[in-house]
């Protein structure tokens, strides 16, 4: 449970550490948009450090590791974003 807290705490403050760090038209502009995408990116964070086995199973992503998933996930937001915005007619 504290895990779980833990994660969200600090995927929160690596969105907002990775908006800074990736700033530009696609990404989401919303304070709230940037940290739950910076809690997913944690969660990504600790998925695949499990997964691959530099984290135990009660063990979340670190503070760096949270910063580069939420990069990957704004990156891949933006991504996404960008394509649906020129599509539309």
């Amino acid at each position: 449970m504290f895990s779980i807290i833990g994660t969200i705490i600090i995927g929160f403050i690596a969105g907002v550490i990775a908006k800074f760090l990736m700033p530009g038209d696609n990404e989401p502009s919303g304070f709230i948009l940037t940290t739950i995408l910076g809690i997913v990116g944690a969660f990504v964070a600790t998925f695949i450090g499990q997964a691959v086995g530099w984290y135990g199973p009660n063990q979340g992503a670190g503070f760096i590791g949270a910063i580069v998933g939420a990069v990957i996930v704004l990156a891949i937001y933006g991504f996404v974003a960008g394509r649906s915005r020129t599509t539309t007619l």
